[in-house]
């Protein structure tokens, strides 16, 4: 995730020496950065994550508005952020991902520091747990911008949110129904994703698959498609339809939905990231576990006895090979740019 410095310079600088700018519901001024008021930090990235997304910027003194850049203490602790401990704790404290970024601007030899908060796909974003000094953030609660404010969500906005989730909802499905109908209920067969899904844009698959492969699809039963069982199966029998189609088979399902292979992801983190040598890619994901973390790879097990035996001693037989999806790349990315 980009943040264009242009725009931020045109918010800070936008008569060349002034600011004429308000906080806003996408906007947020801080003085100072410190690493001890992250959890401050964190309520207001739930914030900007349950309403529009937007900005904070540090370097910005309030009462009177002043542009007086960080001084070297909290400029040195903001370029010396630990991307990978914030976005961990993110994903420890609230229901949702959360995604972010941070840049630096420095301009008349003035540094601000600057963090873009992207709107969540799965509002409301809900605290899991009580953080920070003081419990800053809440389990439970929920937490809006408003203009010049992070709070707790009131109702209309809680309502909002909710309506919003109930037309998405109908939306998919009233698409499902589209589905069902163009490939006919007899050739149909359901597809049940659980957890996070490459399907945030509300948009149903379409699935084609031999006629020799029907039977064999209508004999499944809770058959695991991915190596933990967590992310996807298949099941006849109950009503569990969030996703549906014809399924072609096992292993072409599972390609599409991690259709890269280890050269191919470090190849697309390049073309995003032109320095990101594969060594960075590989290093990227060793440490942070990314092989055995479906949401952005699975084994592609060479045989059924390899992956029955994967799941028995927790032992991989030699070569087999780590499958990726996009959603890796742009991780990997965020990651090697900060």
């Amino acid at each position: 995730m980009n943040i264009n410095k242009k725009h931020i310079l045109k918010i800070l600088f936008p008569n060349g020496h002034t600011i004429d700018e308000r906080e806003n519901e996408e906007l947020e001024f801080k003085e100072s950065f410190s690493l001890s008021a992250l959890p401050d930090y964190y309520r207001s990235f739930a914030g900007f994550a349950n309403n529009k997304g937007g900005c904070i910027i540090f370097g910005v003194k309030d009462s009177p508005r002043k542009l007086v850049g960080l001084i070297e203490k909290s400029r040195d602790q903001f370029q010396n952020i630990d991307s990978q401990r914030i976005t961990q704790d993110l994903l420890e404290v609230f229901s949702a991902n959360i995604q972010w970024s941070q840049t630096e601007v420095v301009n008349e030899g003035k540094t601000f520091g600057v963090f873009k908060i992207l709107a969540s796909h799965k509002k409301p974003v809900i605290a899991k747990k009580n953080y920070g000094k003081n419990q800053v953030i809440k389990a439970a609660e929920v937490y809006y911008r408003y203009a010049g404010r992070t709070q707790k969500i009131q109702y209309a906005e809680l309502e909002a949110i909710v309506q919003a989730r109930i037309e998405k909802n109908t939306n998919q499905w009233m698409d499902l129904m589209s589905k069902i109908a163009q490939v006919g209920p007899q050739n149909a067969a359901i597809l049940e994703v659980k957890g996070d899904s490459n399907f945030e844009n509300g948009s149903l698959p379409i699935f084609t698959m031999d006629a020799e492969h029907i039977n064999e699809i209508k004999d499944m039963q809770d058959r695991n498609i991915l190596d933990d069982g967590s992310t996807q199966s298949i099941d006849l029998n109950k009503d569990k339809v969030p996703f549906i189609g014809v399924i072609p088979n096992l292993k072409e399902n599972l390609l599409m939905f991690y259709p890269l292979s280890a050269i191919q992801l470090a190849q697309a983190v390049k073309e995003k990231l032109p320095d990101a040598s594969r060594h960075k890619v590989w290093e990227v994901i060793k440490k942070n576990n990314m092989k055995d973390n479906t949401e952005y790879s699975v084994y592609n097990f060479r045989n059924k006895m390899h992956e029955d035996q994967y799941k028995e001693s927790g032992k991989l037989a030699t070569g087999t090979p780590s499958i990726y999806n996009y959603k890796a790349v742009d991780f990997i990315v965020t990651l090697l740019k900060n």
